[in-house]
């Protein structure tokens, strides 16, 4: 008989989702480069060699972190038909709203940094990568042409979120996802006029 695998221990997941969330902190303040262990594992409330027992250094966090982010959407992806979706485009909007939901502060702390363009940017290209296989696949689309699209879509949709968490968030994000939706979908003038 096979061994089912064991869900991972609570305090592991409390103990990483600290230092994730404090280094996502950390590099709204600083350059990535300038993120030590000490201040990392000061920041997340554990000690170095608590630190040192899930990783060896700084950017094996930064690693993960990717790695995290692109399986949940590849997992978000799974669920989408795209020929069916499209025409009820908020779904695909709804299922990254939901990826944000699952962990606000980290998410609120990776979109509002300032200097560390280059992981968001790394992130968006393995994000937009994954759409357009997935797009390619079930639509058929030449890759030029889900290029612009993506890139229209995600880019604008990044903006968005940015702004909404560096806001006072007076519009829940669900709603927030639902616009954007509108808009991508059915242009400004969807959206002005609520279709």
């Amino acid at each position: 008989m096979e061994k089912k695998a064991q869900p991972a221990d609570r305090r592991i997941i409390k103990t990483k989702r600290a230092i994730r969330n404090a280094f996502a902190k950390l590099m709204t303040e600083k350059d990535i480069d300038e993120i030590t262990v000490s201040e990392l594992a000061r920041e997340a409330d554990i000690n170095r060699k608590t630190f040192y027992n899930y990783y060896s250094g700084v950017y094996q966090v930064i690693e993960e972190i990717e790695h995290d982010i692109i399986t949940s959407y590849e997992r978000l992806l799974g669920n989408i038909e795209f020929e069916r979706d499209m025409n009820t485009p908020y779904i695909l909007f709804e299922r990254f709203s939901m990826l944000i939901n699952m962990d606000p502060e980290f998410f609120g702390y990776m979109l509002t940094m300032n200097g560390n363009l280059s992981l968001i940017t790394r992130i968006m290209t393995l994000l937009k990568d994954k759409t357009r296989e997935a797009m390619a696949a079930q639509l058929g689309l030449d890759i030029d042409r889900a290029d612009v699209m993506i890139d229209y879509a995600l880019s604008g949709m990044l903006s968005v979120y940015q702004h909404w968490f560096a806001s006072d968030r007076r519009m829940p994000l669900e709603e927030v996802s639902k616009l954007i939706s509108i808009m991508t979908f059915n242009g400004i003038n969807g959206a002005v006029n609520g279709e």
